[in-house]
């Protein structure tokens, strides 16, 4: 084949995977739950974790405040931002203070005698009513007076009111101008988002939105806007690795493209090495579209590293070349390995997909289909394409100079087993705790913005994102009902100073019988009217006034109890419904706390009731988190059982299979010894980066133990594994730089693993003159 066919296939083959790239960018639907990476609940309270880190009320607040102007031009700007975003379809709920937006919705008014607990101690009888008119001679003579105009003649007992005052947070902040105010003088605004908070997606873009509508806001001047709470952090970290990923891919990209032409003196090369890695990445990304549907975000970045596995198998054909053999025969002298080489890599990612958890499975699919696809590529496709003129690696006179100083490095044979003894004392003497539980401990964010965030959290009465309070019942109702019930402990357990507020559904939504009884309180309009016109005899109001409020209160006696579904009509109807939630046959009640003082108290506060219980949300994660590591790490233990067994099949020599797993062990060893040494706990990226090692550090040792015929292939062999030695810690280096702790772990125990297996598989896989 000559040079201008050549490069007209590769030409070829480069717009091949430029169409298939397109269409599957177009096509394939990318998930942002981070959900997708939890281990699958299996008991009740874990489901309702992970509803709730996602979707629960207080996980979907975002915490505003504007400052840095007058407190009248913060007033008016909160007023106008809390205007725009209503009818946002990002928000479910903006509230800043104005009592306005506690209203109910018109049509729901005549039910605020069965909502309200006025008729719970009262009677609409004349004592009543006078004393309720007397307040609002009073009213109508203050500043409210406005306000009142259109509202008196339906609710002289302004019940809308004690509504409002009852869903207030019972921490509110102070109100001026209408609105809330922090201590620091700042403007406040609970907002609540439509999207699920561990959709960095669906959070960026609300977010966006926020920040947007405030920047066109009239007069902000120099107001700035400030924001907080779970979704966005879980945005600003989404953002971030976004980020720091791509400025070190690009990076690192950079430096191996530089490395591969001084390793060989070839653009030509450096064209052919992307095509097996392309051609893998977009058949595993098919492969996921069609066993999934979907792609999550974390599967494509984790998934190209991983695949950058792949990148050696070009390297070995390009070093193995051979001046005086036909092409075709120095890929099948290389190509027994090569394949070992990718099928143990496609064991050990099998560990992932038995995992049960969608993201590692999609993460498995992904870099197993990509990895068996760029080892065939390499295998049969690249062969035909490579150029006719090519520098021997053999020839290298650099390269005989380092395979004599590795020659001459001393083999020691307790060596192995020192460092094994040592590894293991690092490991179990190690001060801190083996394994990292705490999720939140994986995040960049400042401890300045976490104490921001609590400050915020503090002054807006927030509920509190780690404990629950969880009823159970046959119906919501029940729930309702249930959540009554427990009302007189949780308000000793706020006068006890245990918690500052305990946030129950009923306090939205009576269930059906309280209404019922309130609505057998209500008299008949004959009777109401006559304990009215008493009442108003001397006060200054006219006859007929409040012809309105007879109006509301006969219609509220024949109301069907306000159900809710029908409730999510009102304000607060969307944040009722966050805290009602069914699984099967049973119903959920999620009461929120707001600030915790007592954590013991309310962990034993509903003991002795089956019913109810506190899930503490940090405590049920950690839990579920180290259940799930377990499962992997069995399924890692199988993995390796397996990659033994197909190594010695392959090798067919038990001291030859011991040669490449013994440096591959004992380096997966040592790089967790020197984590834990350094006090680092492990994580569940520690153990895919360790897999990944562990596939790398499998490739060296195969090849050093490889026994070969010249000193000529020994060098090819050697020029080889250092390119792939270099790159990988060239790329993976770059990672460990990273202030992210996701992308530190990976790129740390990545490039640790490198440099120990390939100095372990000099020691222990190069086969000595006994073993021939």
């Amino acid at each position: 084949m000559n040079a201008a066919t050549r490069g007209i296939l590769i030409v070829g083959w480069w717009l091949v995977l430029a169409a298939l790239a397109a269409f599957v960018s177009a096509h394939i639907k990318i998930s942002g739950d981070l959900r997708s990476f939890m281990p699958p609940a299996q008991t009740d309270d874990q489901k309702l974790l992970m509803d709730e880190i996602g979707n629960g009320p207080a996980s979907q607040l975002l915490l505003v405040a504007i400052g840095g102007a007058s407190e009248e031009k913060l007033a008016a700007l909160s007023t106008s931002l809390t205007e725009s975003l209503k009818d946002d379809a990002n928000f479910g709920r903006v509230i800043n203070g104005a009592d306005a937006d506690m209203q109910l919705d018109t049509s729901l008014l005549p039910y605020r005698y069965l909502l309200s607990p006025t008729l719970d101690t009262n009677r609409f009888d004349t004592k009543f009513l006078h004393d309720e008119l007397s307040e609002r001679v009073a009213d109508v003579a203050s500043p409210a007076a406005d306000f009142l105009d259109d509202l008196l003649p339906r609710d002289p007992t302004m019940e809308v009111l004690k509504l409002a005052q009852r869903w207030m947070p019972a921490k509110a902040p102070a109100v001026r101008d209408g609105v809330w105010f922090s201590p620091r003088g700042e403007a406040l605004l609970l907002v609540q988002t439509t999207g699920a908070a561990f959709n960095p997606g669906a959070q960026t873009a609300a977010i966006a939105d926020l920040i947007s509508k405030f920047g066109a806001l009239p007069d902000v001047g120099v107001a700035q806007l400030t924001i907080s709470g779970p979704g966005y952090f879980g945005a600003k970290l989404a953002a971030t690795t976004r980020r720091e990923a791509e400025r070190l891919s690009a990076i690192g990209t950079l430096g191996f493209l530089v490395l591969l032409f001084v390793a060989y003196r070839s653009v030509v090369v450096i064209v052919l090495v992307g095509l097996p890695l392309a051609s893998g990445a977009l058949a595993g990304l098919a492969a996921i579209a069609l066993a999934f549907g979907d792609v999550h975000g974390i599967t494509l970045a984790f998934g190209f590293t991983l695949l950058g596995v792949a990148q050696e198998y070009p390297i070995r054909v390009f070093s193995h070349r051979q001046s005086a053999v036909p092409i075709h025969e120095s890929v099948a002298a290389v190509w027994p390995l090569l394949r070992l080489a990718v099928v143990s890599a496609c064991i050990a990612y099998l560990a992932f997909f038995f995992s049960g958890v969608p993201g590692l499975q999609q993460l498995a699919v992904f870099t197993i289909v990509g990895l068996l696809v760029a080892g065939m590529a390499t295998r049969w496709g690249l062969p035909p394409l490579l150029p006719t003129q090519f520098r021997d690696a053999a020839t290298l006179p650099f390269i005989e100079r380092v395979r004599a100083w590795i020659v001459a490095v001393p083999r020691p044979r307790a060596m192995p087993w020192i460092v094994l003894i040592v590894a293991i004392a690092a490991i179990a003497l190690a001060p801190t705790p083996l394994w990292q539980n705490d999720l939140s401990a994986l995040t960049p964010i400042s401890p300045d913005e976490l104490q921001r965030e609590g400050e915020l959290r503090d002054a807006l009465g927030a509920p509190d994102i780690r404990y629950l309070l969880v009823l159970e019942a046959d119906s919501a109702d029940g729930v309702l009902a249930l959540s009554e019930r427990v009302a007189p402990k949780v308000d000793a357990l706020v006068a006890s100073h245990a918690v500052d507020d305990v946030e129950l559904p009923s306090r939205y939504l009576p269930s059906a019988a309280t209404q019922l009884a309130r609505q057998q309180k209500l008299p008949v309009r004959a009777t109401l009217s006559a304990s009215l016109d008493e009442a108003m005899r001397d006060t200054p109001f006219q006859p007929n006034t409040f012809a309105p409020f007879l109006d509301d209160v006969e219609k509220a006696r024949t109301l069907p109890p306000l159900t809710a579904d029908a409730f999510a009509k009102s304000p607060f109807g969307a944040r009722l419904q966050a805290m009602l939630t069914q699984r099967g046959h049973r119903w959920f009640g999620l009461a929120t706390f707001s600030g915790v003082h007592d954590a013991h108290a309310i962990e034993t506060f509903a003991s002795g009731d089956s019913n109810v219980h506190v899930l503490d949300l940090k405590a049920s994660s950690e839990s579920l988190v180290a259940q799930y590591r377990l499962r992997i790490l069995q399924a890692l233990g199988i993995a390796l059982v397996l990659l033994a067994v197909a190594v010695a099949i392959a090798l067919r020599n038990a001291k030859r299979a011991w040669h490449v797993i013994a440096p591959m062990s004992l380096a997966t060893i040592l790089v967790i010894a020197v984590l834990r040494v350094s006090g680092v706990s492990l994580s569940l990226f520690h153990l895919v980066a360790v897999t990944l090692a562990a596939g790398l550090g499998l490739h060296y040792a195969l090849f050093f133990e490889r026994p070969v015929d010249t000193l000529a292939e020994a060098r090819r062999t050697l020029h080889g594994t250092l390119v792939c030695v270099i790159s990988a810690v060239l790329v993976f280096g770059l990672l460990a730089t990273s202030s992210l702790p996701v992308l530190r772990a990976i790129g740390l125990t990545v490039a640790l693993g490198v440099a120990f297996h390939f100095c372990l598989s000099i020691q222990m896989a190069r086969p000595r003159d006994d073993d021939r």
